[in-house]
């Protein structure tokens, strides 16, 4: 009869899994091997605690998202990849989560000293009980609202957020030291992307940015979300220096015309990531948004199917609109979907085409991700194309 595995053994199953399919630093390995996640998670069976997928600790009654979860945890390695936090390093985390991530930075930062901040009591509670039950009293736990930092054990080398931030607040700027660096998945235009910065006087320049998906931290209010249909099941997603108008863009789909397609010549393989159209998109076209198709309306097929019904790209103007597409075209070939457009209203050939451009740079350098500087709002951008924000400038380039 087999045995059941221990928490040890599923750890380093798990550690081994993610090394399978991602790089990792030799330290971040070694606290991830070090640090229990179950005993962040009580009440959890081991199974699912050494399983890389995120983990509901707060519900958000009435909210689609949670108030608060264990994040999955090959995008934790990944996450702290990009920090670098060093062994004398003074961390600062917004989102205490668990107490898990302050526990793994606590390990990496094991001369220095890690501070972890949550607005939530109930969360600050769990991370503040379950760091002092596994050897973690050093780490600093504060219940407050992450956007003000934690000036009383400023400066930081490193700050990590474990929430989804639109703009970065000046709080942390002034207690982020010269030459730190800053780890967070930044929102905008309707995606996130965990995005490293290093800061270079008045600049946050990045050196690497990765998909991802987190709960938004709670005070920031510049995105938008407005139905598109009585339901409420077809919505777009915007920030709020973007011209939309939802309801001219509600009364096109309402007159029920068929779209416009319009096919590129980039083709996709199964697990092939096509990610990169959007974030190459925002890179000089302020009319990126995002689009959201429920499943019951995908089954009133009251549109084409967008790529991925729940978060595509799609470009917005006026009482137009253009979003990406995925088309199957021959079991046979190495990639056989073929991507495109599907655009509704006057100017549907306008933008279906313009995104198709968008595609087909994309498709020119696949693996191109693009510089970005932040700079505090005041300062000079660099040039670029850039989006503001109510605390700052963020410029992208290829």
């Amino acid at each position: 009869m087999s045995q059941t595995p221990t928490a040890d053994q599923l750890r380093n199953r798990l550690v081994d899994a993610i090394l399978a399919e991602h790089r990792m630093p030799a330290a971040v390995e070694r606290a991830m091997r070090t640090v229990p996640r179950d005993a962040f998670l009580p009440g959890l069976d081991l199974e699912n605690a050494y399983t890389d997928q995120a983990v509901t600790i707060k519900d958000n009654p009435g909210k689609p998202l949670p108030l608060s979860c264990a994040s999955v945890p090959s995008v934790v390695a990944m996450m702290l990849e990009q920090l670098d936090a060093r062994t004398a390093d003074d961390v600062l985390e917004i989102g205490a989560g668990t107490g898990y991530n302050a526990a793994l930075l606590a390990e990496l930062a094991n001369r220095g000293s890690v501070t972890t901040v949550d607005i939530d009591p109930d969360v600050a509670l769990h991370a503040r009980t379950r760091l002092n039950a596994n050897g973690y009293e050093h780490v600093t736990v504060i219940e407050r609202d992450g956007l003000l930092g934690a000036p009383e054990n400023a400066p930081y080398d490193r700050i990590i957020a474990t929430v989804g931030v639109w703009d970065i607040p000046a709080t942390w700027w002034d207690q982020l030291n010269d030459g730190g660096r800053l780890v967070l998945p930044l929102r905008w235009r309707g995606q996130t992307r965990s995005v490293a910065l290093t800061r270079r006087g008045d600049q946050l320049v990045s050196d690497g940015m990765e998909l991802c998906g987190f709960v938004p931290i709670i005070g920031q209010h510049g995105e938008k979300i407005s139905p598109l249909n009585a339901d409420d099941t077809i919505r777009v997603h915007y920030d709020e220096d973007q011209d939309v108008d939802p309801n001219s863009l509600a009364a096109t789909l309402q007159m029920g015309k068929p779209a416009l397609e319009v096919h590129s010549a980039q083709r996709v393989g199964g697990q092939e990531p096509f990610d990169g159209v959007w974030l190459r998109a925002t890179a000089g076209d302020d009319r990126v948004c995002r689009l959201e198709v429920t499943p019951q309306a995908l089954e009133q097929e009251l549109l084409r199917r967008p790529a991925i019904p729940v978060r595509s790209p799609v470009l917005v103007e006026g009482d137009s609109l253009a979003y990406l597409t995925i088309t199957r075209e021959g079991a046979e070939a190495e990639r056989p979907f073929r991507l495109g457009a599907a655009a509704y209203g006057p100017r549907a050939e306008e933008l279906a085409r313009d995104l198709v451009a968008h595609i087909d740079a994309w498709g020119s350098d696949r693996l191109a991700v693009p510089r970005m500087t932040i700079t505090p709002v005041g300062w000079a951008s660099t040039a670029g194309h850039v989006i503001g924000k109510p605390e700052s400038r963020i410029t992208l380039t290829y």
